[in-house]
Protein backbone atom coordinates (compact mmCIF):
# COMPACT_ATOMS: atom_id res chain seq x y z
CA UNK A 1 0.00 0.00 0.00
CA UNK A 2 1.21 3.54 -0.75
CA UNK A 3 2.42 5.31 2.45
CA UNK A 4 -0.02 7.78 3.70
CA UNK A 5 1.65 10.58 6.45
CA UNK A 6 -1.23 11.93 8.01
CA UNK A 7 -0.55 10.36 11.42
CA UNK A 8 3.43 11.83 11.03
CA UNK A 9 2.88 14.81 9.16
CA UNK A 10 4.29 17.15 11.83
CA UNK A 11 7.27 14.90 12.23
CA UNK A 12 7.86 15.11 8.23
CA UNK A 13 7.40 18.81 7.90
CA UNK A 14 10.68 19.55 11.16
CA UNK A 15 11.99 16.35 9.57
CA UNK A 16 12.09 16.21 5.97
CA UNK A 17 11.61 20.11 5.47
CA UNK A 18 12.54 21.80 8.61
CA UNK A 19 16.31 23.12 9.35
CA UNK A 20 19.34 23.24 7.60
CA UNK A 21 18.45 19.81 5.83
CA UNK A 22 15.28 21.34 4.41
CA UNK A 23 17.00 24.36 2.96
CA UNK A 24 19.53 22.45 1.07
CA UNK A 25 16.73 19.86 -0.17
CA UNK A 26 14.96 22.87 -1.89
CA UNK A 27 18.13 24.61 -2.97
CA UNK A 28 19.15 21.60 -4.67
CA UNK A 29 16.24 21.17 -6.71
CA UNK A 30 15.47 25.14 -7.32
CA UNK A 31 18.39 25.54 -8.69
CA UNK A 32 17.94 22.41 -11.18
CA UNK A 33 14.29 23.91 -12.00
CA UNK A 34 14.75 27.87 -12.40
CA UNK A 35 16.46 27.41 -15.88
CA UNK A 36 14.32 24.91 -16.95
CA UNK A 37 11.51 27.39 -16.13
CA UNK A 38 12.42 30.71 -17.23
CA UNK A 39 12.75 28.52 -20.67
CA UNK A 40 9.37 27.78 -20.68
CA UNK A 41 8.16 31.10 -19.57
CA UNK A 42 10.57 32.45 -22.28
CA UNK A 43 8.04 30.62 -24.73
CA UNK A 44 5.24 31.26 -23.79
CA UNK A 45 4.55 33.17 -19.91
CA UNK A 46 2.72 31.22 -17.20
CA UNK A 47 2.44 27.34 -17.70
CA UNK A 48 0.62 24.18 -16.00
CA UNK A 49 2.36 22.59 -13.30
CA UNK A 50 1.24 18.83 -11.45
CA UNK A 51 2.20 18.14 -8.47
CA UNK A 52 1.91 14.73 -7.03
CA UNK A 53 2.52 13.83 -3.30
CA UNK A 54 3.27 17.52 -3.15
CA UNK A 55 3.60 17.66 0.50
CA UNK A 56 3.79 21.27 1.65
CA UNK A 57 3.79 22.64 -1.24
CA UNK A 58 6.99 24.67 -1.12
CA UNK A 59 8.13 24.58 -4.97
CA UNK A 60 5.01 24.90 -6.09
CA UNK A 61 3.85 27.99 -3.96
CA UNK A 62 6.99 29.47 -5.28
CA UNK A 63 5.83 28.64 -8.57
CA UNK A 64 2.48 30.25 -8.14
CA UNK A 65 3.86 32.91 -7.15
CA UNK A 66 5.82 33.40 -10.49
CA UNK A 67 2.34 33.46 -11.97
CA UNK A 68 1.71 29.76 -12.83
CA UNK A 69 -0.92 27.26 -12.74
CA UNK A 70 -0.41 24.42 -10.15
CA UNK A 71 -2.80 21.29 -9.86
CA UNK A 72 -1.58 19.83 -6.31
CA UNK A 73 -2.16 16.62 -5.49
CA UNK A 74 -1.14 14.43 -2.17
CA UNK A 75 -2.75 11.62 -0.68
CA UNK A 76 -2.70 13.09 3.14
CA UNK A 77 -5.37 15.17 3.86
CA UNK A 78 -3.65 16.59 6.84
CA UNK A 79 -0.83 17.67 4.31
CA UNK A 80 -2.83 19.05 2.29
CA UNK A 81 -4.60 21.47 4.95
CA UNK A 82 -0.82 22.67 5.38
CA UNK A 83 -0.44 23.05 2.13
CA UNK A 84 -3.55 25.38 1.83
CA UNK A 85 -2.30 27.48 4.65
CA UNK A 86 1.17 28.40 3.50
CA UNK A 87 -0.95 29.05 -0.01
CA UNK A 88 -3.09 31.35 1.56
CA UNK A 89 -0.45 33.18 3.30
CA UNK A 90 1.43 33.47 0.23
CA UNK A 91 -1.78 35.17 -1.70
CA UNK A 92 -1.61 32.84 -4.49
CA UNK A 93 -5.21 30.79 -4.05
CA UNK A 94 -6.92 31.28 -7.73
CA UNK A 95 -3.59 29.37 -8.64
CA UNK A 96 -4.01 26.26 -7.42
CA UNK A 97 -6.17 23.63 -7.82
CA UNK A 98 -6.36 20.84 -5.15
CA UNK A 99 -6.97 17.10 -5.06
CA UNK A 100 -6.35 14.77 -1.86
CA UNK A 101 -5.91 10.98 -3.29
CA UNK A 102 -4.32 8.50 -5.44
CA UNK A 103 -2.29 10.59 -7.79
CA UNK A 104 -3.34 7.98 -10.49
CA UNK A 105 -7.14 9.19 -9.97
CA UNK A 106 -6.11 12.64 -11.67
CA UNK A 107 -7.66 13.19 -15.06
CA UNK A 108 -5.73 11.38 -17.92
CA UNK A 109 -3.78 12.29 -20.02
CA UNK A 110 -2.90 15.62 -18.92
CA UNK A 111 -1.02 18.85 -20.77
CA UNK A 112 1.42 20.04 -18.51
CA UNK A 113 4.60 21.86 -19.24
CA UNK A 114 6.14 20.73 -15.73
CA UNK A 115 5.03 17.68 -13.43
CA UNK A 116 7.11 17.64 -9.84
CA UNK A 117 7.09 14.30 -8.21
CA UNK A 118 9.70 14.65 -5.19
CA UNK A 119 10.13 12.13 -2.40
CA UNK A 120 7.41 10.27 -3.41
CA UNK A 121 8.81 6.99 -5.38
CA UNK A 122 10.18 5.66 -2.34
CA UNK A 123 6.77 5.26 -0.54
CA UNK A 124 5.18 3.56 -3.36
CA UNK A 125 4.55 -0.05 -3.91
CA UNK A 126 4.86 0.34 -7.77
CA UNK A 127 7.16 3.19 -8.23
CA UNK A 128 7.36 2.64 -12.31
CA UNK A 129 3.96 3.55 -12.61
CA UNK A 130 4.73 6.89 -10.99
CA UNK A 131 7.05 7.82 -14.24
CA UNK A 132 4.87 6.05 -16.86
CA UNK A 133 2.16 8.36 -15.52
CA UNK A 134 4.04 11.33 -15.82
CA UNK A 135 4.70 10.50 -19.65
CA UNK A 136 0.82 10.42 -19.60
CA UNK A 137 0.53 13.67 -17.80
CA UNK A 138 3.00 16.03 -20.10
CA UNK A 139 2.89 17.80 -23.08
CA UNK A 140 5.40 16.63 -26.01
CA UNK A 141 8.45 18.50 -24.59
CA UNK A 142 7.47 18.91 -21.10
CA UNK A 143 9.97 18.01 -17.77
CA UNK A 144 10.09 15.96 -15.42
CA UNK A 145 11.31 17.24 -12.19
CA UNK A 146 12.09 13.93 -9.86
CA UNK A 147 13.77 13.62 -6.65
CA UNK A 148 13.84 10.40 -4.77
CA UNK A 149 15.99 8.61 -1.90
CA UNK A 150 19.58 7.21 -2.56
CA UNK A 151 19.79 3.84 -1.16
CA UNK A 152 23.34 3.63 -1.75
CA UNK A 153 23.83 7.07 0.57
CA UNK A 154 21.87 4.90 3.45
CA UNK A 155 24.46 2.16 3.13
CA UNK A 156 27.17 4.06 2.90
CA UNK A 157 26.36 5.87 6.01
CA UNK A 158 25.87 2.93 8.21
CA UNK A 159 29.35 2.35 6.86
CA UNK A 160 30.42 5.34 8.22
CA UNK A 161 29.39 5.04 11.51
CA UNK A 162 30.27 0.95 12.01
CA UNK A 163 26.89 -0.39 12.05
CA UNK A 164 27.90 -3.46 10.47
CA UNK A 165 25.18 -5.41 11.44
CA UNK A 166 22.43 -3.83 10.04
CA UNK A 167 24.19 -4.16 6.89
CA UNK A 168 25.34 -7.85 7.41
CA UNK A 169 21.43 -8.97 9.15
CA UNK A 170 19.57 -8.97 5.65
CA UNK A 171 20.19 -8.75 1.73
CA UNK A 172 17.55 -6.93 1.73
CA UNK A 173 17.15 -3.03 2.31
CA UNK A 174 15.24 -2.64 5.58
CA UNK A 175 13.95 0.47 7.81
CA UNK A 176 12.99 1.21 11.10
CA UNK A 177 9.30 0.90 11.55
CA UNK A 178 7.95 4.12 12.28
CA UNK A 179 10.26 6.24 10.63
CA UNK A 180 10.66 8.54 7.71
CA UNK A 181 13.40 6.21 6.00
CA UNK A 182 11.64 4.93 3.10
CA UNK A 183 11.65 1.39 2.80
CA UNK A 184 10.58 0.61 -0.77
CA UNK A 185 14.05 2.72 -2.29
CA UNK A 186 14.61 2.42 -5.85
CA UNK A 187 18.11 2.61 -7.61
CA UNK A 188 19.44 4.73 -9.36
CA UNK A 189 19.99 2.61 -12.83
CA UNK A 190 16.61 1.66 -12.44
CA UNK A 191 14.95 4.95 -12.11
CA UNK A 192 16.69 5.80 -15.37
CA UNK A 193 15.79 2.23 -16.88
CA UNK A 194 12.55 3.27 -16.32
CA UNK A 195 12.64 6.72 -17.54
CA UNK A 196 14.07 5.96 -20.85
CA UNK A 197 11.04 3.13 -21.35
CA UNK A 198 8.81 6.24 -20.71
CA UNK A 199 10.19 8.42 -23.31
CA UNK A 200 11.97 10.65 -21.60
CA UNK A 201 15.36 11.85 -21.81
CA UNK A 202 17.59 13.03 -18.69
CA UNK A 203 18.89 16.27 -18.69
CA UNK A 204 20.23 17.17 -15.45
CA UNK A 205 21.49 14.80 -12.16
CA UNK A 206 22.43 15.88 -8.89
CA UNK A 207 23.06 14.75 -5.32
CA UNK A 208 21.02 16.10 -2.62
CA UNK A 209 23.19 16.31 1.06
CA UNK A 210 26.33 15.19 -0.27
CA UNK A 211 28.11 15.78 2.63
CA UNK A 212 25.81 17.08 5.73
CA UNK A 213 24.37 14.11 6.78
CA UNK A 214 27.38 12.21 7.03
CA UNK A 215 29.30 14.70 9.74
CA UNK A 216 29.68 13.43 13.30
CA UNK A 217 31.33 15.83 14.82
CA UNK A 218 31.19 19.72 13.80
CA UNK A 219 34.31 21.15 12.56
CA UNK A 220 35.27 24.62 11.20
CA UNK A 221 32.78 25.42 8.24
CA UNK A 222 30.18 23.12 9.52
CA UNK A 223 29.25 25.56 12.17
CA UNK A 224 27.76 27.97 9.24
CA UNK A 225 24.98 26.73 7.84
CA UNK A 226 25.53 29.33 4.64
CA UNK A 227 28.92 27.85 4.32
CA UNK A 228 27.52 24.55 4.60
CA UNK A 229 24.95 25.75 2.17
CA UNK A 230 27.21 26.96 -0.43
CA UNK A 231 29.58 24.19 -0.01
CA UNK A 232 26.54 21.65 -0.69
CA UNK A 233 25.70 23.74 -3.98
CA UNK A 234 28.90 23.44 -5.30
CA UNK A 235 29.45 19.87 -4.81
CA UNK A 236 25.75 18.14 -5.67
CA UNK A 237 26.48 18.68 -9.59
CA UNK A 238 29.44 17.13 -9.89
CA UNK A 239 30.97 13.79 -9.97
CA UNK A 240 31.96 11.47 -7.65
CA UNK A 241 30.25 13.74 -5.17
CA UNK A 242 26.94 13.66 -6.28
CA UNK A 243 26.72 10.16 -6.34
CA UNK A 244 26.71 10.24 -2.43
CA UNK A 245 23.43 12.62 -1.82
CA UNK A 246 20.51 11.60 0.18
CA UNK A 247 18.68 12.14 -2.53
CA UNK A 248 18.72 12.35 -5.67
CA UNK A 249 17.38 15.02 -8.08
CA UNK A 250 16.95 13.91 -12.13
CA UNK A 251 15.70 16.71 -14.48
CA UNK A 252 14.13 14.83 -17.29
CA UNK A 253 12.45 15.93 -20.45
CA UNK A 254 9.36 14.09 -22.26
CA UNK A 255 10.06 13.56 -25.86
CA UNK A 256 8.07 13.55 -28.62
Amino acid sequence: MDRNFDHLAQRFEQRVYGGLKGEIRLAVIWRDLLPIIEQLESGGGCFEVLDIGAGLAQLATRLAKRGHRVQYNDISAIMQGKAQQRVRDAGVVPQFNWHCGNYFDLPSPGNYQLLQCHALLEWLDQPQRAIEFAALQLAPGGYLSLCFYNPAAKIYRNLIRGNFAWLQQSGSYRSDTGSLTPNHPCELEQVRSWLQQAGFAVCSESGIRVFHDYVVEKRGGHNSPEEVLDMELKYSSQEPFKWLGRYLHIMAKRCG
